[in-house]
């Protein structure tokens, strides 16, 4: 008999496992897909949100609704920041305000001043207040000092969902290498089928690189799913190359599959293993960006936040799918290294401490 035989019969049974179980076809990827088109179409290219603000009316209030009313009109035909503004009596607008529902009320006297009522802690009251006030300065002949222009980027590559797909990828590549392997692991030790396994002629190794190579596996259609979803849905570039693209995925699974080997090793319940699993994966979370660059965290978080594998992971695909960089790149090459450490690292330690009952 064939020495691979094994390890096609394990390789194949882990296959056919995961897809009879529709559970886990949802959250590999039905899940991914529903977040990335949910955030990707709340943060599309559209007209920028327009500022909320409520007029209380009185007999002085028709000049000060007409202004608004007019740069909302002509705000909204060059797709810029309007005014939502609505016009009530003063006790329905403070209740209004103290109800959270508008973040600012003005108030026009009959003297000419004007009052803005607000919750200076509120982020959008105090840039409402600034915008109008703005407005209001201006068509009174207030000139600025300097002429300014703004420029909206919102072509493809420079836009916040470009950014986000890479995310979602390095996040389904770690989460689908720590509990695909980690949690998979101790769900056998807890059923004494590792135990049953070490009674057969199986080498161990071909035990272990079949779940492995499964994981790669599964790995394709996920990371297919979601660029697919950023190139035909959003419209999102990728000006390097799929290969390196792939290489770099694959490296990166090997490292979260080795980090999940690791944590399985001496588990011995599926809460000790889940509790150890979120404590990983959560510094990624926060740190690792995500959602964000991880360049908003401190200088001195950088070495700590760059050891992570996840952060080199976003790093590589990010350069690689936003900015076309190669395989000479020197974020793409430090991100192999750390990458290939993690995985290596890992695995030679698990091995040594692999419990099988």
């Amino acid at each position: 008999m064939s020495h691979y035989h094994p390890l096609l019969g394990l390789y194949v049974s882990r296959l056919r496992e995961f897809y009879r179980q529709p559970a886990r076809l949802f959250w590999v990827y039905g899940f991914p897909t529903v977040l990335a088109l949910g955030l990707g179409l709340a943060f599309q290219s559209r007209v920028p949100e327009s500022v909320q603000a409520d007029l209380v009316r009185n007999a002085a209030s028709d000049p000060v609704e007409k202004v608004l009313r007019d740069y909302d009109a002509k705000a909204r035909a060059g797709r810029k920041q309007g005014v939502q503004l609505r016009v009530v009596p003063e006790d329905e607008a403070m209740k209004r305000l103290r109800t959270g529902k508008t973040p600012l009320v003005v108030v026009k006297a009959t003297s000419g001043a004007i009052t803005f009522r607000y919750d200076a802690t509120r982020p959008e009251a105090t840039s409402a207040r600034a915008a109008i006030d703005a407005i209001l300065q201006r068509e009174a002949g207030r000139v600025d000092p300097i002429r300014t222009e703004d420029t909206v980027v919102n072509e493809p590559g420079s836009r916040y969902i470009d950014f986000l797909i890479p995310g979602l990828i390095g996040q389904n590549t770690m989460g689908g290498g720590l509990w695909g392997v980690g949690f998979l692991l101790v769900n056998f030790r807890i059923g004494k089928l590792l135990k049953r396994f070490t009674a057969t002629p199986m080498p161990r190794r071909d035990f272990l690189l079949a779940i492995l190579l499964a994981r790669l596996t599964f790995l394709v259609p996920d990371v297919a799913v979601l660029l697919s979803l950023g190139v035909f849905v959003f419209g999102m570039p990728i000006q390097g190359s799929l290969w390196l693209v792939a290489l770099v995925e694959v490296v990166g699974a090997l490292a979260f599959a080795g980090i999940g080997l690791l944590i399985a090793s001496r588990a011995q319940t599926t809460e000790t293993v889940s509790g150890l699993m979120n404590l990983v994966m959560l510094p990624m979370w926060i740190f690792s960006g995500l959602f964000f660059s991880a360049e908003r965290f401190p200088e001195a978080a950088q070495p700590f936040i760059q050891a992570l594998p996840l952060t080199q992971l976003l790093n590589a695909l990010r350069a690689i799918m936003l900015e076309g960089a190669g395989p000479t790149s020197h974020v793409v090459l430090v991100a192999l290294g750390v990458l290939s450490a993690w995985a290596v690292g890992t695995f030679l330690v698990a091995l040594r401490i692999f419990r099988w009952q």
